[in-house]
């Protein structure tokens, strides 16, 4: 992949996660994950402020050595999906994209809960 494709992604991926941090249902992780991915190949900068950043850098430190999600982000994002499937729930007729919606939010709370809590060593 050239590396202009890596560093735009990057910024693009960046910018979602920046995002999502906001706006209920957009999903920020996912998109930290892959920024930082890109980031790596597209620009030393932005991957070492990701992960430097005081929020990003220990979710992007725990997946990287151990695959692992904190029990605060675990809760955080169960919150903000249901927030997000009650706000569909009540400002939506078409029930194929609830019935879709609350297939996607639990296959994503399961993958979630699934996921080892980091070690911390201090």
């Amino acid at each position: 992949m050239p590396r202009v494709v890596a560093l735009v992604l990057a910024y693009v991926f960046t910018a979602l996660a920046l995002i999502g941090v906001v706006v209920p249902g957009l999903p920020t992780v996912p998109f930290l994950l892959l920024a930082a991915w890109f980031s790596a190949k597209g620009s030393e900068r932005l991957h070492r402020w990701l992960y430097q950043h005081p929020q990003f850098g220990q979710l992007l430190i725990d997946w990287e050595q151990e695959g692992a999600v904190s029990r605060g982000s675990k809760y955080l994002a169960l919150v903000t999906l249901c927030a997000s499937w009650l706000f569909l729930y009540f400002y939506t007729d078409n029930r194929w994209l609830l019935a879709f919606v609350s297939v996607t939010f639990v296959c994503v709370i399961t993958f979630l809960f699934t996921r080892p809590e980091p070690t911390r060593r201090d």
